[in-house]
């Protein structure tokens, strides 16, 4: 009734909900929790006076600004969602009256008339006053439409089904301290038997005004924790009324929801990690001194070819002395185009001796590459061997043909500080021009000594069996050498093959091995013997296989089984994680390492509550100096460390969450998220899933575009076990949303590595028609099977279309059905959605064509693929 005189019709709140949401194509999921799981994780629910003398002040901040008491209230809970969703643009649940706009006597009527919709707000750079009159336009706006539908209003929205548009809602309410006289006598006679109330999100705040007093009440997850929530909302409110009443015009964006104790668990707590290593000591000066210690203790290995620190040092010494005949200067760059050998060691002492800067080159890149690095870098001269080439125009040194007995063999002793350049490390850049990473001595003995989290020692051998041109190497050359231990020569060739790499572990007794996480699922099986003589195994640089750590953990555990996490611009490792167990799902990157912290940051760069994904930055004495003559690119990476007083800060790029323990959980990284139909999805959640198939050895998963327009999912797999792809996808349906399932499953003999160890994504193959799902092929009969085909054809971009084939195992999807019955009806076939869902092999869904009369496909039909919850 109420709704016919005010004359507003489904055509009015349509246009209005779809100017307000047309371009929401993601829902807002505070701490991603998207449903009520009351079965694993039930709700709790805590309450807090504010108490009458806060309340006032609340009211009359209101007052003063022209707004109500609920304006406030929504703007706090739009900070809290925002923060706690990582997001600056959020939507969430109001619950309107439905009395507002029923005109005179509505109050008497008798019934419930609540209704919930959907209130956007904007969390923009404005102030703060402006951002709360804003949030009051917004409501006044939604009041006037509380009669829509919630169905109607997430229609009008970029948000797919099934996804929800929000999963937190706000209740105002509106009440009385005591119950009055009146009300006593209404009741009198009336027994209450029993009331139950039904939650339908996941994050509820509600708030009784109550006229002196508001109380205020969080129901929660408990893994999310009400009272903790309850906090974000009075902290959020403290802060609110105090800017208010001291800066009303400063930016709204720089409140905070976090308390002081989280906010020094998160900035402090986790980051108390400072020790004591020789950080004013150079690389050759620790060498040095253990040379003078213990002269004749084994430096390294190659083949039969041992050499001790004497004569490590002496041969070092030699070349240093003829690089400084030969006109390099302190500070100048010394260029290394070595495989790894002796005379690669050899060759970073010599050129630290001259308190110079080397830069390791890899033998194996093109000649351009190595060209534009010894340019870009100044290097005058390049070490290297006889046989290898080096780019045209380059002065080379041939170490192999080098006569060096006539030098001197003394310490050169040049004055040098570990804050300058060690070496100039290249990685690859977004633009396609490597970028160099300018590596101080302080931030690599942070990484070998005291670092907290391995106790290197003299005693230990490490294998260096890492690309030298990529900073795994650090380790494998520095930790051994620093610490009076011996370093391990692999060649390439004993690498290459599993049997000779495990044969030369064993027989050189190696006790610590670094290998990149795409090795170390290769090679895990065959390398079970040997693992248990390591005193450390560390693995890293890509996400592990949780199988795979299974694994070793029960038949090959080392004393000691590490996943290092860290940039080149943060030296090697910046965090570890102590791997025990391997049946929490993904193993985390764990904490920072001794002198290095870690900031998991906003948009805004501040701190994020713990458990929220935010952009991780490292802080500490791992950091480089910058970017070699990219200034630019150095400004906006290498940023003054605002939590710590004279430091820098390195922005990674790599999503993270911190957990209640005080280690990260790896999320993925915020240049390689993809979209997938309005839906943001994380491949790693999906990598995840398919590494954890028994008969799954290693995967990768793409969101590939072959064709314009027509954006998917794709798997890569190698296998345990022989694996059909129908059943692989079934076990993916069991576990994951229909938007994360691929619609493509390549197998593969083994996944192609980078140089450097890591999965080379760019080198995955398209898929073929062999990696999708397809029945035996019978051609399909009659013109109603040959035209669907077509249009199946066309629409799935696949290349034939059999009779039983199925259209969602052909990477068919709730829109792409929808499409399907819009083109069928073009062709003048009638066509229900429906159908599609109950026949979805081309046979039967030919055969229902013609059997359906006249039907009209409503907006709301497209399929859900829920149980249906009851409301």
């Amino acid at each position: 009734v109420a709704q016919t005189r005010q004359g507003k019709d489904r055509t009015a709140h349509e246009a209005f909900f779809r100017e307000m949401l047309g371009d929401v194509d993601e829902p807002t999921l505070p701490f991603g929790v998207q449903r009520i799981d009351s079965e694993r994780d039930a709700t709790e629910e805590v309450d807090h006076w504010l108490g009458a003398a806060f309340s006032q002040r609340l009211r009359r901040q209101a007052r003063y600004l022209g707004v109500s008491a609920a304006t406030l209230y929504h703007w706090v809970w739009a900070q809290v969602i925002g923060a706690v969703s990582a997001r600056d643009d959020v939507v969430f649940g109001t619950v309107l009256l439905g009395r507002l706009q029923a005109g005179d006597g509505a109050e008497r009527s008798l019934g419930m008339f609540i209704n919930t919709l959907p209130l956007r707000v904007r969390l923009k750079d404005e102030s703060l006053t402006a951002a709360v009159k804003n949030t009051h336009v917004a409501l006044s706006q939604l009041v006037a439409h509380e009669h829509a539908s919630l169905t109607l209003a997430q229609r009008c929205s970029g948000v797919a089904a099934p996804a929800p548009l929000f999963s937190a809602l706000l209740n105002y309410r509106h009440g009385a301290a005591s119950v009055s006289e009146a009300s006593r006598v209404a009741w009198d006679g009336i027994e209450m038997l029993a009331n139950e109330g039904v939650n339908s999100f996941p994050l509820i705040l509600s708030v009784d005004d109550v006229g002196e007093d508001f109380r205020v009440s969080a129901l929660a997850p408990r893994s999310v924790g009400a009272q903790r929530v309850l906090g974000y909302v009075c902290t959020a409110l403290a802060g609110l009324v105090e800017t208010l009443e001291q800066a009303p015009h400063s930016a709204a964006n720089r409140l905070s929801i976090l308390g002081g104790d989280e906010r020094r668990q998160l900035l402090q707590t986790f980051n108390d990690t400072a020790r004591s290593y020789p950080h004013t000591c150079t690389l050759h000066r620790q060498f040095e001194a253990h040379a003078a210690a213990d002269p004749q203790a084994l430096a390294a290995v190659h083949g039969k070819r041992p050499l001790s620190y004497a004569q490590l040092n002496r041969r070092a010494n030699q070349l240093a002395h003829h690089l400084l005949g030969q006109g390099v200067a302190p500070g100048e760059r010394v260029a290394i185009l070595l495989e790894r050998s002796v005379d690669l060691l050899v060759s970073q002492l010599a050129i630290s001796k001259c308190a110079a800067v080397y830069v390791p080159l890899d033998v194996n890149a093109p000649l351009d590459r190595q060209g534009f690095m010894i340019s870009d870098s100044g290097a005058q001269w390049v070490l290297t061997a006889a046989s290898i080439k080096v780019p045209e125009g380059a002065r080379r040194l041939d170490l192999d043909t080098l006569e060096l007995s006539a030098e001197p063999t003394h310490n050169p002793a040049l004055e040098q500080s570990a804050e300058t350049a060690a070496y100039i490390m290249y990685t690859s850049g977004s633009t396609g021009t490597p970028k160099g990473v300018l590596v101080p001595h302080r931030a690599i003995t942070r990484l070998v000594i005291n670092n907290g989290y391995a106790d290197f020692n003299q005693h230990d051998r490490v294998a260096f069996a890492s690309n030298p041109a990529f900073d795994a190497s650090t380790l494998d050359v520095w930790a051994p050498l620093l610490n009076g231990g011996a370093v391990v020569v692999v060649d390439q060739d004993t690498l290459l093959s599993q049997a000779d790499f495990a044969e030369l572990l064993q027989e050189q007794a190696v006790s610590v091995l670094w290998m990149t996480a795409g090795l170390f699922h290769q090679y895990a099986e065959g390398l079970l013997t040997v693992f248990p003589q390591l005193r450390y195994l560390i693995v890293g640089g890509d996400v592990l296989d949780p199988n795979v750590i299974a694994r070793v953990l029960k038949d090959g555990a080392p004393q000691h089984l590490l996943n290092g996490y860290g940039p080149t611009e943060a030296t090697t490792f910046s965090t570890t994680h102590e791997i025990t167990r391997a049946d929490e799902g993904s193993i985390p990157i764990g904490r920072p390492v001794g002198n290095s912290r870690a900031y998991v940051l906003d948009a805004r760069q501040q701190p994020v509550p713990v458990g929220v994904t935010g952009e991780l930055y490292i802080g500490g004495q791992g950091v480089a100096l910058g970017y070699l003559n990219r200034a630019d690119l150095t400004a906006e990476k290498f940023l003054t460390d605002p939590f710590n007083a004279g430091g820098l800060m390195y922005r990674t790029g790599d999503l993270v969450a911190w957990r209640a323990d005080g280690t990260l959980q790896y999320q993925g990284r915020n240049d390689q998220q993809v979209k997938i139909r309005g839906f943001r999805i994380e491949l790693g959640e999906i990598e995840t899933r398919l590494g954890e198939h028994p008969q799954v050895k290693d995967a990768v998963v793409l969101a590939r575009q072959d064709e314009p327009g027509h954006k998917r999912l794709v798997a890569y797999f190698t296998e345990r076990e022989a694996l059909d792809i129908d059943v692989l996808r079934a076990y993916l349906q069991a576990q994951l949303p229909e938007y994360m399932v691929p619609s493509a499953y390549v197998r593969l003999d083994s996944l192609p590595l980078t140089s450097n160890g890591k999965v080379d994504r760019k080198a995955l193959p398209a898929p073929d028609q062999d990696a999708l799902l397809s029945r035996v092929y019978e051609a399909p009969e009659g013109p109603t099977e040959v035209a669907l085909a077509q249009l199946w054809e066309t629409l799935l971009n696949v290349g034939q279309v059999g009779r039983h084939d199925h259209f969602f195992e052909l990477g068919g999807h709730s829109l792409l059905a929808v499409s399907l019955v819009e083109q069928m009806r073009r062709q003048g076939m009638d066509a229900d959605l429906r159908v599609l869902l109950a026949q979805p092999t081309l046979a039967a869904m030919a055969a229902a064509v013609g059997q359906v009369e006249h039907v009209v496909v409503p907006q709301s039909s497209v399929p859900t693929f829920e149980r249906k919850r009851r409301i």
